[in-house]
């Protein structure tokens, strides 16, 4: 009896292990998020003035037209017509890159355990990273320039499951996070993770388009620039 109640925390014990790993990682993940959007709002709407975020476009602006890259406008215009079509780019725009890169966390975490700690604290980095440009360049979006440079805030006037207007969500957000996309960064992350363990040519396919329709999304919902 001794000998099985032995055997039994002998195979208890790894198992609490994982769970506490498991639980741990929740937590540090979930700990680093919040510190980091913290941090990230002090820089934002409520705190910087709209005539810096403002400022900071135009030059934008400039640069992306002196090497004929300012056709954002443009690319907006061709789907303004189709509303379900811009409602789903909106939903995309504020769900696709918590799910699918919690997805790659979790994916990496069970099933590649040795490789999961790089790639954790390389999306760490890159998260954190942005704050630089976040508090050193606050840049206002193209949805909240002047009506005169024709864009228009798909979220506000097409809607979807939450918006930058609700009260809470207006005082705390950063609207003037537009440079670096983290969108596009943690597209660009999820594609690098996974593409290494995938090998069927259509869950590779799926890795590339990612990142490219990441980038067409911010582009017609006008939430950030070419550059």
């Amino acid at each position: 009896m001794t000998h099985v109640a032995d055997t039994e925390q002998v195979h208890a014990a790894p198992l609490a292990a994982v769970r506490l790993r498991w639980w741990r990682e929740v937590i540090y993940v979930a700990a680093f998020y919040g510190v980091y959007s913290w941090i990230r709002n002090q820089f934002g709407s409520a705190a910087v003035s709209a005539s810096t975020a403002l400022g900071h476009a135009l030059d934008v602006i400039q640069i992306e037209r002196w090497v004929g890259l300012f056709h954002e406008e443009t690319l907006q215009e061709m789907v303004l017509g189709f509303h379900s079509y811009v409602v789903f780019w909106n939903i995309y725009y504020g769900t696709f890159h918590f799910v699918v890169t919690a997805f790659a966390l979790i994916w990496m975490y069970r099933s590649f355990p040795k490789r999961y700690p790089l790639w954790r604290n390389t999306l760490a980095f890159t998260t954190g990273f942005a704050l630089i440009g976040f508090a050193s360049f606050p840049l206002m979006p193209p949805r909240l320039l002047p009506i005169s440079y024709g864009f228009v805030d798909t979220l506000a006037e097409f809607g979807a499951l939450w918006s930058f207007d609700s009260g809470a969500m207006h005082k705390i957000s950063n609207q003037y996070a537009a440079m670096p996309s983290l969108h596009c960064a943690w597209a660009l992350w999820c594609t690098l993770v996974m593409w290494p363990q995938v090998r069927s040519w259509w869950a590779k396919t799926l890795l590339v388009a990612y990142p490219i329709a990441t980038v067409y999304c911010i582009m017609i919902t006008a939430n950030h620039y070419w550059l």
